[in-house]
């Protein structure tokens, strides 16, 4: 059946919206007076809003991780409709550069005929999770050619784009320049051993191809050698002074870690950044055979493009100062949305819609370490459908979890605990019991209400709360305002439990029935402010409530709408719980080849010096076994006597790239718990030096890491146990034990 918009008006009102005292609606007034200057400036002066999440590279399928931003959009998105605000949101592949040209070599196919087969998952994929795009489109499109031209053509009569030839790394085997992604090596500021040649996904960099170390050919493996080659840069200083005053009339409304990045690039002063690359895959060059532009030029604009072959209004939306455009992103995203694409449209002097918010989520990582398509960790947007987990489940639980200010980590066992105690436990088990209630006790009829002091109290309560879900939802808290949606749960259930109307049936059948009428009412607000986040799950609530021919917007928020004699429909579960034995189950479909990123060993510390240039510092010397000696610098002097080392076994970081402290060199580092101030060395008493020290049955890494990298690993304290995610230190002969209070940090 089709659903029939009506405003509050449309509805009939009577019962508890009768109720609502003089004093809660002025609460409410004065809580709106309330809303800050950034909501006036969100809410007010634009007719129409653009809602983006990054494009995701068609080369693969996309993870959990890659999900958290294009989920937040479409949450974001939603939320805008049910305020009767006009809004598009648009996603789409980004199709052309080297990612494209490396998978389709990998798979024996054309670039075109891999971005079709990719575009085809990510939509099927996007689609099951619920994403309702209005302009779902492929950077390759005719549409994105045409408007990427077009802006190049616009920044090449205004002066900002130059010639200028450069050194590139040439592969002689494959007798081809080699475009950024065709290059691998390490990264010159972390040492990172797998950044490419754009970027170090490890510190987040950007970088030019030729600062990389041990370059490789991405192809063959070889070593490449620098030849000349003419090139286009888009000269960045010249638009440095624009770009500077258009960030800062805005970045006030960005994410704190998109400002933070986007001033450290401004602070270093710009470059002139190359926009094209030798490429057979692309939009080609006018005047330039064999040079097509690089993807984070035509990418950012696929926004347009993606707009354009949707929709005949595009321009509206897209050249407009009525037009507020927020976007969602992952952090590695940030220059080339707040600097890049930017400055692209500046510099064409028309009236493009620049970004007005800038939503950043930081990165989602899988049970301590990576998602690999390749070695079966972790979970893609294909293996979330095959786990029997709705998408409302999993789109639950990546908002709650959403990484905003810095990394989570997905594990089973949270997903369980989330599933089982906030699904389940509190939303599930107040609408269930709330509707079956009604239907067992009263035919499922709310009639006779009749509202207490403590009932008006309790009404005012959750409507000043609904107000700080719309706060929350207007300044892109995405997360706190679901956190706020479950509280007004809980707050439910708890009312449900102290008024007890089950023992109310036989004595006060009126008040029983008042209490439920104010459940029954709060239920149907939670399915609206649910709706963005479970879309799924609003639309079964409103069917029990006997609603489903209705489509509620914001403004029928309040605790309001349902009147007496309202006949609600039949209760059913909403969620199910997650068992352990599934659980186990998931956890070896998913866990792959579980690498634990760190390769540790026990060493004997044979003999101990000051360090000659800083007062804090010991010099070690220790014994690995069969694998050598070697040197340590460790900050112990403040905890520990040399007498108190000397001869200690223990745990080592072996695979820790080496550095220079103070002019000494230290190949590794030792492992200490801290907590409090109080510092005690991890130690292997019964084991030998060389020793591997292991998480569970884990393949240790046996490649250099950096000190980031081994930051991001998290080991900590449980029980007087060093643990990883729950799972012990271990040598072949012990556990490492430490007598030091639990979650201290190992350092």
């Amino acid at each position: 059946m089709k659903k029939v918009k009506q405003n509050n008006s449309g509805i009939k009102k009577s019962g508890i919206i009768q109720k609502d005292s003089q004093k809660t609606l002025t609460r409410k007034k004065s809580m709106n007076q309330k809303i800050s200057h950034k909501q006036s400036l969100v809410s007010k002066p634009f007719k129409r809003v653009i809602v983006t999440s990054a494009l995701p590279y068609v080369n693969n399928i996309v993870h959990l991780g890659n999900l958290v931003c294009i989920i937040s959009a479409d949450v974001y998105t939603r939320y805008l409709r049910l305020r009767d605000i006009p809004v598009i949101s648009i996603l789409g592949t980004d199709e052309h550069g080297t990612t494209s040209e490396v998978k389709a070599y990998e798979e024996g196919l054309t670039p075109a005929k891999l971005c079709d087969k990719y575009y085809a998952i990510q939509k099927d994929i996007y689609d099951w999770f619920e994403c309702a795009f209005d302009c779902f489109g492929r950077t390759s499109s005719l549409a994105n050619k045409e408007i990427t031209l077009h802006i190049f053509n616009e920044l090449l009569k205004h002066e900002y784009i130059k010639p200028q030839e450069l050194e590139q790394f040439y592969c002689n085997t494959c007798k081809r320049f080699l475009a950024d992604r065709f290059i691998g090596g390490h990264c010159p500021h972390c040492n990172y051993t797998e950044a490419k040649g754009d970027q170090c996904e490890c510190c987040g960099k950007l970088l030019e191809a030729t600062e990389l170390l041990h370059p490789q050919c991405k192809v063959c493996s070889a070593t490449p050698v620098l030849k000349k080659s003419t090139h286009l840069f888009i000269d960045l200083p010249r638009l440095e002074k624009p770009l500077w005053q258009w960030i800062n009339s805005v970045k006030n409304k960005w994410s704190t870690n998109a400002r933070t990045m986007t001033d450290a690039w401004l602070k270093d002063g710009l470059r002139p950044r190359c926009i094209t690359r030798d490429l057979l895959w692309g939009i080609p060059v006018p005047g330039y055979e064999g040079k097509v532009f690089y993807s984070w030029f035509d990418a950012p604009i696929g926004y347009i493009g993606i707009t354009k072959a949707s929709r005949g209004d595009w321009k509206l939306w897209w050249q407009s100062s009525d037009t507020r455009l927020v976007q969602f992103m992952g952090k590695d995203n940030i220059p080339f949305h707040t600097i890049l694409f930017p400055s692209f449209l500046l510099g064409t002097k028309e009236p493009w819609t620049l970004v007005n918010d800038l939503s950043v989520n930081e990165f989602l990582n899988y049970q301590g370490g990576q998602f690999s398509k390749s070695r079966h960790i972790g979970v893609f947007g294909d293996n979330a459908k095959e786990t029997g987990i709705s998408a409302d489940v999993w789109r639950y639980y990546l908002m709650i979890n959403r990484p905003q200010q810095t990394d989570s980590d997905f594990s089973w066992d949270d997903l369980q605990s989330k599933i089982n105690s906030e699904l389940v436990g509190n939303f599930g088990n107040l609408v269930n019991r709330t509707l079956t209630f009604v239907n067992r006790y009263f035919n499922g009829i709310i009639d006779k209400i009749k509202l207490e002091p403590q009932d008006q109290a309790f009404i005012a309560k959750v409507c000043a709360r609904e107000h700080i879900v719309g706060d929350l939802l207007e300044q892109i808290d995405l997360k706190e305002a679901l956190k706020e949606i479950m509280g007004i749960s809980r707050l439910a259930n708890q009312y449900f439990q102290e008024q007890e109307p089950w023992k109310l049936m036989n004595t006060h059948p009126v008040r029983a029935s008042s209490v439920l009428g104010v459940l029954v009412n709060i239920i149907k607000d939670l399915s609206i402010m649910i709706e963005p986040y479970m879309p799924s799950a609003a639309d079964k609530i409103r069917h029990q409530l006997g609603m489903g021919h209705l489509e509620l917007s914001w403004n029928h928020l309040g605790l309001k709408d349902l009147p007496q004699g309202y006949h609600i429909g039949t209760p059913q579960i909403l969620f199910a719980k997650l068992e352990d034995a599934y659980v186990k189950d998931l956890k070896v479909t998913y866990g792959g080849e579980r690498e634990f990123g760190l390769n540790l060993a026990v060493a004997k510390i044979t003999k101990i010096l000051d360090h000659p240039n800083a007062d804090k510092l010991y010099v070690l010397e220790i014994e690995l076994g069969a694998k050598g000696n070697r040197q340590l610098v460790a900050g112990l002097k403040k905890h520990y006597s040399k007498k108190d080392l000397l001869g200690k076994h223990i745990i080592i970081v072996a695979n820790l790239a080496h550095t220079t402290i103070r002019g000494i060199e230290s190949q590794g580092m030792l492992l200490a718990a801290e907590k409090d101030g109080d510092v005690k060395v991890l130690e292997a008493p019964n084991s030998d030096p060389g020793d591997e020290v292991r998480v569970s049955n884990w393949k240790n890494n046996t490649k250099q890491i950096t000190y980031e990298e081994f930051v991001s690993i998290m080991l900590t304290t449980k029980g007087n146990k060093v643990v990883h995610q729950d799972h012990v230190l271990h040598t072949h002969k012990e556990e490492i034990h430490i007598d030091i209070p639990d979650a201290a940090k190992i350092k």
